[in-house]
């Protein structure tokens, strides 16, 4: 009996895990869908997830919740865009809690989420994208809405990137690699939630951003009163990047309202606490470092934030000469002194300003000072600022651990003063404008990564209300000298109120070499990273008068050069550019535009008297454009007109989408029988020309390309008493279509017609008419194939020669029965009717002679 009842036991409990484990699996797709449901018909917005995984067995005796691949789209106003993206959430509850009534509360004890991004959005009508809670005015109240309690063990997030902006204000702010772990029992009223936070915050306005990437990190207890939705800092320390912070008081969440009394200090008042604000990186080692001087860092924000007003707030920075000194730097940065503030005392958010009121240091001798406010930050900001100082930059940087990979050096030197309102500066009332003052430097040099060293001489700004006029520049780099002055027009509208950077500048330049503006090629790159675009900055409104003697450009030397450049609306427009190159003279025209997805570009060149081989051979689109050209030796007078598009990485010519046309004159020309293997294999079939006789003086051709092919105009070519018509195609790929029409004359023809010639005179020969040739080219100027009716003309010479011994024997045969008859008298009237009578009789019997 007990055996019966053990056996019944244990297959109740077999079937019991069965259906545990496959309940999940057998109803997986009705309760994904039923979720799916669930949620979208709750939210004004499109719910939707890869996955529910709901296991019985994980966790047992409690059960097991996973989601993956969650989203959550907007609808409009903000159709299509993302506000929640999340990688996995997990949730651990009891069994019984899947099997509760609606009316009873669920109580789930921890959640764990990872991998997600929240986009949280205020367009210009304030209108907010999380706002998709469906409105529904027949909703119960509150109370009678389906119960949640939260009996929490812990809870954790992982991975986390939010992103705030606000469109009405300008205010942004990204919150990059969140995490934060919670432990606190969600059942109770009031409790203490133990959590830990780190992250990375940047926060701004417009495109000023005052938070770059700053570390944070919080170990808090709070205490939370739910009911009443008040929530206070207990024990707790902040850290932003090394800099520690204690932060005390309340948030009290209201309808419609938040209710802030909060303030902060950091926990001790060395100076060494301002060089901690400093992200690690740029700071070195802080346990590397002397100060003396103290550091007052702190601050409040007390009041009620809602849809008209916020907190009054201030945050306040102060020390008095103060010094730091670290051990591995010989020098040290003495007398420093900051009073900076940014606050707000009305709660009106357009009474928000910051003050700069002092921020001053010195090195060895060199004494630097600034001050600044900003007021109205939100609204006209107005404006008010002064730099005075010299810094030896190579003092700088034996004082401060800057990680450089090749160090600074040049003194730089200020005395400025500005004063303005940003409205007047967008609507170009510089009569408003305060300005003046003067900036230079002078000795700098700069050492890239590749070696590369930049040396400037002297440079010198001075500053007025509606420009910066750089009065000088001198600077060399490797074979590189230049001398450039100029004007910058309307620098502040390009600062403070988004305008174009106008200007007109002038460059001199002995000798430039493009290279030593570049960076050198890796040797390796992942084939996965994606090479950037070059783009024209669609903020640049300028010219550039420039005079050059020596460009070194790639494998060319251009001696002579001049040009203007206009750049504006992401468009480079060049206007007269003459340069001297191959032994002649090239000017230019045109334009190139990065506006569009793939640049274009559109250009007119003018050669004079340039050499042939070293033109179409050096210059890779004039290489595509005429290969036969690289055969010849001289000089050619030419002009091309040429459009399309450019490789956006590269910004060389993509070559099937090139048209234009172009115009070429030959002058002084021999063929360059070593780059002419195309003309070799026409002489191989053609036995009668000579490569090295060919003359192309004063040939004319015309090409215009086109859907990635160059056609020719058929024009006429000379090759001694040849004549020659030549014309057709090829493409950019090199595969040719070449048609020549040869005019020959017989006496070229003697060995093609063997004993048959040899019983010709050379002054018979002359008397044929020339014989037409057809030959055609193809393949591809590397490896070309001709071929051409030759039997043909052989065959119409050959007709040309029989018809030419027949009359030659009637003549003969006249002559002699002429002789018989008149007895070789000089009788012209009896002649000529012997003939007539000689011929009808040699005629009878030729024509006999036929027929038997």
């Amino acid at each position: 009996m007990l055996k019966k009842i053990l056996k019944i036991t244990g297959i109740t409990l077999l079937i019991l895990i069965i259906l545990l484990f496959s309940a999940p699996i057998l109803f997986k797709e009705q309760i994904i869908e039923k979720v799916k449901k669930s949620i979208n018909e709750s939210v004004a917005a499109d719910v939707n997830f890869s996955d529910v995984d709901l296991s019985l067995l994980r966790n047992f005796p409690n059960a097991s919740v996973r989601l993956t691949d969650f989203k959550i789209i907007n609808k409009a106003p903000f159709q299509g865009d993302t506000l929640v993206s999340v990688g996995e959430i997990s949730l651990k509850m009891s069994i019984s809690e899947l099997f509760k009534s609606e009316n009873e509360p669920i109580v789930i004890q921890s959640f764990a989420t990872e991998n997600g991004v929240v986009n949280i959005r205020y367009n210009k009508d304030g209108i907010s994208n999380f706002d998709i809670a469906l409105k529904d005015e027949s909703e119960k109240d509150d109370k009678e809405s389906k119960p949640l309690n939260l009996s929490i063990d812990n809870y954790e997030i992982k991975n986390y990137k939010i992103t705030y902006t606000d469109e009405r204000s300008g205010v942004f702010a990204r919150i990059d690699s969140l995490n934060h772990s919670g432990i606190g029992d969600f059942a109770s009223e009031k409790l203490d939630l133990e959590t830990k936070t780190s992250a990375k915050i940047t926060a701004g306005m417009n495109k000023d951003t005052y938070l770059n990437n700053v570390a944070f990190g919080l170990d808090a207890v709070l205490g939370l009163d739910l009911k009443n939705s008040v929530y206070q800092f207990k024990e707790n320390k902040a850290k932003i990047n090394q800099l520690e912070l204690n932060f005390d008081g309340s948030l009290a969440m209201k309808e419609n309202q938040q209710i802030y009394d909060l303030t902060f200090s950091t926990l001790t008042s060395d100076f060494v606490n301002f060089l901690a604000l400093i992200p690690e990186k740029y700071s070195g080692n802080l346990k590397d470092v002397s100060t003396s001087g103290k550091l007052v860092l702190k601050g409040f924000a007390k009041g009620v934030l809602s849809e008209t007003e916020i907190p009054k707030f201030a945050v306040e920075m102060k020390t008095d000469g103060a010094s730091f000194k670290y051990a591995s730097m010989p020098k040290s940065v003495q007398n420093i002194s900051i009073d900076a503030k940014i606050e707000n005392d009305s709660g009106n958010v357009d009474d928000t300003f910051l003050a700069i009121n002092q921020f001053n240091f010195q090195i060895d001798q060199d004494v630097f000072s600034s001050k600044a406010t900003v007021k109205n930050l939100t609204g006209n900001q107005l404006v008010d600022a002064a730099v005075k100082g010299k810094i030896n930059l190579s003092n700088f940087a034996k004082a401060y651990p800057v990680k450089l990979d090749t160090p600074l050096s040049g003194i730089l030197t200020a005395d400025l003063q500005a004063a303005f309102d940003v409205a007047s500066v967008q609507n170009a009332q510089y009569e408003k404008v305060k300005s003046s003052g003067t900036a230079s430097l002078s000795g700098f040099t700069y050492t890239t990564e590749d070696k590369k060293k930049y040396y400037i001489k002297n440079s010198s700004l001075a500053f007025n209300p509606s420009q910066i006029k750089l009065e000088n520049l001198e600077m060399t780099t490797g074979k590189t000298d230049l001398r450039a002055s100029g004007v910058i027009q309307d620098f502040y509208g390009y600062a403070f109120a988004n305008k174009n950077l106008k200007g007109n500048f002038t460059l001199f330049s002995n000798s430039l070499s493009t290279s030593d503006f570049m960076s050198a090629t890796p040797a390796t790159t992942t084939a996965s990273a994606p090479k950037s675009e070059l783009k024209i900055p669609a903020f640049l409104d300028c010219s550039i008068s420039a005079k050059i003697n020596t460009l070194y450009y790639d494998n060319l030397t251009l001696r002579n050069n001049s040009a203007t450049a206009i750049i504006k609306d992401e468009k480079i427009q060049i206007k007269d550019f003459k340069t001297n190159v191959f032994g002649g003279s090239i000017g230019a025209n045109g334009s190139v535009s990065t506006k569009t997805k793939q640049p274009l570009f559109d250009m007119a060149l003018k050669m004079n008297q340039v050499d042939i081989n070293q033109t179409f051979t050096q210059l890779e689109m004039m290489k595509n454009l005429a290969p036969i050209a690289g055969a010849v030796n001289g000089k050619i007078n030419t002009t091309i007109d040429l459009k399309g598009a450019l490789d956006a990485q590269e910004m060389t010519p993509v070559l099937s989408t090139i048209t234009g046309d172009l115009f070429g004159q030959f002058l002084s020309t021999t063929i360059n029988e070593k780059n002419a293997g195309f003309l070799t294999s026409l002489s191989s079939s053609l036995k009668f020309i000579d490569v090295s006789k060919i003359n192309l003086n004063d040939v004319k051709a015309n090409l215009s390309f086109a859907n990635g092919k160059v056609n020719i105009k058929p024009f006429n070519l000379k090759y001694q008493d040849i004549s020659a018509v030549i014309g057709g195609s090829h493409g950019f790929d090199q595969v040719m279509n070449y048609d020549l029409k040869l005019n020959v004359p017989a006496k070229y023809f003697g060995s093609e017609l063997n004993k048959l010639a040899a019983k010709i005179t050379p002054a018979d020969m002359a008397k044929l008419d020339n014989v037409p040739i057809n030959t055609v080219l193809t393949g591809s100027f590397s490896k070309p194939k001709v071929s051409t009716d030759m039997k043909a003309a052989v065959t119409n010479l050959t007709n040309q020669l029989v018809k030419k011994q027949k009359d030659k024997l009637i003549d003969k045969g006249t002559t002699a029965l002429d002789n018989l008859i008149s007895g070789n008298k000089k009788d012209t009237t009896k002649t000529n009717s012997t003939k007539t009578k000689a011929k009808n009789l040699l005629n009878g019997l030729l024509n006999k002679k036929k027929k038997e």
